[in-house]
């Protein structure tokens, strides 16, 4: 076969075919991804969010081109928690509910609560009592405050029994046996709304893996690493992650859906 261009051309063009690339457009997608859950989603999330978007791609592929890319997800760093509200039996202990069966198909059913503690800028501290859905993980309240009083831990409780007023089946709350959950005024909340009150046994965090779990990933995605922030700074932060979590964030145990988008895909299936 006679070709009519110079040889040298002919192999320029022969190498700039070889160097398209056929997975521009989805490398462009993965990273974009990935850049925008700042770095939190490994391959598999990443899978998720493609399926997501319509595109079905293996999870070997899009492992093959995080790793082509440079794309690494951050690993689960565990630390010891430095705060604990445990000071011995000072109220009402109640026995283990829930025994660890987290799972549950409906919503409100079985609620998970617990308190975490911040370092600031200038050695102040932040504390923080979210209350989880263990239908979805989904945090239907939660309180910020720079001391751990008995009213910061009521509030979000305040917000999340207004909501299981509608919930199908009685609801069951879970917490450790800290000071704030033993004491009179939480007691007597729960009993008003008629929600089953649960504990963990003492010092063992596992009978409350969601919210370990929770606060690691919280604490590995937007607080391990940085630099420290003042309270107003890192408490709008927080604000911000939680927001995140329950919008955008999607799970796997949640066939690849954030826990609101399963939340309302769940309830329009039931419907």
């Amino acid at each position: 076969m006679v070709v009519g261009i110079p040889e040298a051309s002919y192999h320029y063009h022969i190498k700039r075919m070889h160097d398209v690339n056929p997975d521009q457009e989805l490398e462009d997608q993965i990273r974009f991804i990935f850049d925008a859950h700042n770095g939190n989603y490994g391959y598999r999330r990443v899978q998720a969010a493609l399926k997501s978007d319509g595109l079905i791609i293996n999870h070997k592929k899009v492992q093959r081109i995080m790793k082509k890319l440079g794309l690494k997800g951050l690993k689960f760093r565990r630390k010891s928690r430095s705060y604990s509200s445990y000071k011995g039996t000072v109220g009402n202990v109640a026995k283990n509910r829930l025994n660890r069966r987290f799972q549950t198909a409906h919503p409100l059913q079985k609620l998970a609560t617990d308190i975490t503690e911040f370092k600031c800028l200038g050695g102040g501290k932040l504390y923080l009592s979210p209350i989880l859905d263990m239908h979805n993980s989904e945090v239907i309240s939660f309180g910020v405050s720079q001391h751990p009083t008995l009213d910061f831990v009521m509030k979000p409780l305040e917000e999340a029994l207004n909501l299981v007023k509608y919930a199908k089946y009685r609801t069951t709350i879970h917490s450790d046996q800290g000071w704030h959950y033993q004491h009179y005024t939480w007691v007597k909340a729960l009993k008003g709304q008629k929600v089953f009150q649960s504990m963990s046994r003492k010092g063992n965090c596992i009978d409350n893996a969601l919210m370990e779990n929770f606060f690691g990933l919280l604490k590995q995605e937007m607080y391990y690493g940085e630099k420290l922030r003042t309270y107003e700074e890192l408490k709008k932060d927080i604000e911000t992650y939680i927001h995140y979590y329950n919008h955008d964030r999607i799970k796997q145990k949640l066939a690849g859906m954030s826990p609101v988008q399963y939340r309302l895909h769940t309830s329009q299936m039931a419907a």
